[in-house]
């Protein structure tokens, strides 16, 4: 790790009281908190650019997925109003979602693709209006390994939240696609145990998703979250692998986070804080 990197480090949270035992979901809440409070008052002077003030719009969390609410109110109509780029999935896990130029796809397991109607719903999607602070042109092949360190090496903080959109030609993608689910669910790890993974070359198409800080762990994917779409539009789904021919990776930064959440029955009983919140989310995201 550079002196640069360690630099970026979110703080570490502050002496607890004594007697209160450690509740690391707690901790990592707190810190989250903590952050968000202080680009919102613009301590770092953040919001003096007025780019970085785009706001990121999440419905439900992360880690309400991983305990099976896979039900939400949200309409896709109602989504785009807050934004023209992203990713989620859709009612039921039924697939996987691309927001793209203002155009919601639903990506299914079957392999297809389609514009998803303005009456469908969600159960988490993240979305933000997408104009690029940083523009990286790559011109010999990148794995996504190379890709991902393309990204940390140009955004200006990993604190922030980072929509991030690859474009270009790619020498091969593997992906997986959820598959619709019925009621009673299962938990997330389940439900994607046994998804198809589908491996494609030579395709010209789009990664979009974002980069998350690890403070936000549960409330979405930390790390980098990157969902393909073909340049026709017709096949896609959850990036696991990849290797970039040739292209362009753009940055679109944002200090503002809007979380909206479900008052649906299911999300108010559900486990928020699971002990492995890291792990499962490694298991059902395929990282």
């Amino acid at each position: 790790m550079t002196g640069d990197q360690a630099d970026r480090r979110p703080p570490e949270p502050r002496d607890r009281p004594r007697g209160r035992a450690a509740d690391p979901a707690r901790d990592r809440f707190l810190r989250w908190a903590r952050t968000l409070l202080s680009h919102h008052h613009g301590e770092h002077g953040v919001h003096q650019d007025a780019d970085l003030a785009r706001t990121v719009y999440q419905t439900s969390t992360m880690s309400a997925l991983l305990d099976g609410v896979y039900d939400g109110d949200v309409t896709i109509a109602d989504l785009l109003t807050h934004g023209d780029f992203g990713l989620g999935t859709f009612n039921h896990l039924d697939g996987e979602m691309v927001i793209l130029d203002g155009v919601c796809y639903h990506l299914r397991a079957d392999g297809t693709a389609g514009v998803a109607a303005p009456a469908d719903r969600t159960p988490f999607a993240v979305v933000t209006r997408f104009v690029p602070d940083v523009i990286v042109r790559v011109g010999a092949p990148a794995t996504r390994g190379d890709l991902v360190a393309l990204i940390d090496e140009s955004v200006t903080s990993t604190n922030l939240i980072h929509a991030i959109r690859i474009s270009g030609v790619f020498a091969k993608v593997r992906t997986r696609t959820v598959m619709a689910q019925k009621p009673p669910y299962p938990p997330l790890t389940e439900a994607t145990a046994h998804e198809p993974v589908t491996e494609s070359t030579g395709l010209t198409g789009t990664l979009a998703g974002f980069r998350t800080p690890d403070y936000e762990q549960g409330i979405s994917v930390a790390g980098h979250h990157l969902h393909f779409i073909d340049d026709e539009h017709a096949h896609g789904g959850h990036l696991l692998d990849c290797e970039l021919a040739h292209g362009t990776i753009e940055v679109s930064s944002s200090a503002d986070l809007h979380l909206s959440l479900p008052t649906t029955d299911a999300f108010l009983a559900a486990n928020l804080s699971p002990t492995d919140v890291a792990a499962q989310i490694r298991r059902s995201e395929g990282g």
